[in-house]
């Protein structure tokens, strides 16, 4: 072909074109020589026998044939690893294929049994996680160490008993494994029975010399995590061997604290059959019964109150009471508002729990359980009728005056030092509600004074013209009668069924100095409910 010459520009232009033209026309040439794809591999190579990772393929294809050919002519890539970090005996110890494990170990050498993934694992791992006992059984009988451990001190043993794997677990006692090897945190494979529910298992790793009480890192037995996780057949196992009820956690937690986080009252009841103590406290002075009551176990609460001492509270100042009403701060209030609850709470109070008693953590000049009440006229009205000081909450040192006076801190977001109910029920969120309690209140007092910050929370609230009217006039005899019969009788006894099933009154007296008519949780069935 000729080309006309316009100048140095052109040229340089010309060449360029000339050059990919050449390119273009070597490149479709390149392809026509190239032979045609296998149209059953789906666009993708099929790797040939000197790939790298032609071992792993073969393997994981069960291709004796291709995998005999491999260990002659490739016999130092059976050391190499894949991209994730497995070497082939481990990619074989995953197979099915015995076979194909017998190849694969025959060309790797004796020294690979005890090869590792990233993880820390040895292709024992890799046949007890799959639960290919045969695998796990060739691997044993050629050198792999029952007791090794990976990264995160996991044992095949463990292995075994997550899986629920008897006949792997004996077959790694039958080869040495060590029943009494410490893992994670201190806890070996008694502790992992037993915290999964495994009685079989556990009863296996007792015959085979397991000790019936090691103790975690964290100071817990095998029977602690049984009993925390409810696992009643195991528990049973473990104290009918001798285990140790009275053995306490590194936090002071007894097994009875464990065992009401499940609040099987089945397990409890065996629990205390065997000795345990319902007065052993952690050290945050947490009972037992503390436990039971924040997690709402009626059942488990029946079987505790009767042997737990009266009256007993936490060091952070919570009795059984508060614990139910709180719920542990987990579910507040509402765990209250179920009708469930409400059973709890008026069982606690019928065994004596105290109504009075005022939480440190949150000390005001009212006692703490109202605090726990403010949005349930039933457990309010509970509360009340158990006798609950309804006077403290009419106390305030301001009167009529101001309520706010030079040294007044006000609310703080860590300390609340003994405020009064005004204060408290001032607030903007709570506020809406004095006028519903304020009048609830005046069923259980004499005449009071309403000082004047109180006052004015309860004049904007519908109740405001009652209290106006219970206010100015004199009390009735009759109302005036019952509140001194109660102060003299004294709240244990009003609250004991025994003793007021003696007292020579006529049914409907005691009815009357009971509260009844105000016994709303006994009216469940029309219950009313404030609405905020």
């Amino acid at each position: 072909m000729e080309f006309v010459r316009f100048g140095t520009e052109d040229d340089d232009d010309d060449a360029a074109t000339q050059y990919m033209i050449e390119q273009s026309l070597l490149l479709e040439s390149n392809k026509q020589k190239e032979p045609p794809r296998d149209s059953t591999a789906h666009g993708s190579r099929s790797p040939g026998p000197d790939s790298a990772d032609s071992i792993f393929t073969a393997i994981r294809q069960g291709n004796e044939k291709l995998l005999k050919e491999l260990s002659i002519r490739h016999r130092d890539k059976f050391s190499d690893t894949n991209s994730r970090g497995w070497t082939p005996l481990h990619e074989a110890a995953a197979q099915s294929n015995q076979t194909i494990l017998e190849l694969t170990l025959h060309a790797s050498g004796s020294d690979s049994v005890e090869s590792r993934t990233p993880r820390g694992q040895t292709p024992l791992f890799l046949a007890v996680e799959g639960g290919l006992i045969e695998n796990a059984s060739f691997l044993l009988q050629h050198g792999a160490q029952p007791d090794s451990q990976d990264h995160d001190q996991d044992s095949p043993m463990l292995l075994a008993i997550r899986s629920d794997r008897a006949d792997m677990m004996k077959l790694l006692l039958l080869q040495g494994s060590r029943v009494n090897q410490e893992g994670c945190h201190g806890r070996r494979p008694l502790h992992e029975a037993s915290r999964l529910g495994k009685a079989a298992l556990v009863n296996l790793l007792l015959e085979a010399g397991a000790q019936l009480d090691p103790r975690s890192h964290y100071g817990l037995t095998p029977l602690a995590l049984a009993a925390q996780a409810g696992h009643l057949e195991v528990v049973e196992t473990l104290l009918m061997r001798g285990a140790d009820v009275l053995s306490r956690a590194q936090d002071e937690a007894s097994i009875l604290y464990e065992a009401c986080s499940s609040g099987d009252p089945a397990l409890i009841g065996q629990l205390l059959e065997y000795g345990a103590d319902a007065n052993v406290a952690k050290h945050t002075g947490h009972l037992p019964i503390h436990r039971a009551a924040h997690r709402g176990h009626l059942q488990s609460l029946k079987l505790l109150i009767p042997v737990t001492s009266k009256g007993e509270v936490n060091n952070s100042g919570m009795s059984p009471l508060h614990s139910a009403a709180a719920g542990g701060h987990t579910l507040g209030i509402k765990i209250a508002l179920r009708l469930g609850n409400y059973e709890l709470i008026d069982l606690l109070l019928r065994f004596g729990a105290n109504v009075n008693y005022y939480c440190k953590i949150n000390t005001t000049h009212f006692p703490s359980a109202l605090q726990y009440a403010l949005k349930d006229q039933v457990v309010f009205r509970m509360l009340c009728n158990y006798g609950y000081d309804v006077g403290r909450c009419f106390e305030c040192p301001y009167g009529n005056g101001s309520h706010v006076p030079e040294d007044f801190e006000g609310w703080s977001d860590t300390v609340i030092k003994d405020n009064t109910f005004c204060e408290v029920i001032s607030v903007s969120w709570l506020k809406h509600l004095a006028g519903q309690l304020v009048r609830i209140m005046l069923d259980y007092v004499d005449h009071v004074t309403l000082c004047s910050k109180l006052k004015a929370a309860v004049m904007e609230q519908q109740q405001w013209p009652d209290i106006c009217r219970l206010q100015e006039n004199a009390r009735c005899l009759q109302h005036l009668c019952r509140l001194q019969i109660r102060r003299c009788l004294g709240r244990l006894r009003l609250r004991s069924p025994v003793f007021m099933s003696f007292l020579p009154l006529p049914g409907r007296l005691k009815d009357y100095i009971l509260y009844r008519e105000y016994d709303l949780y006994s009216q469940q069935s029309s219950t009313p409910r404030w609405i905020y």
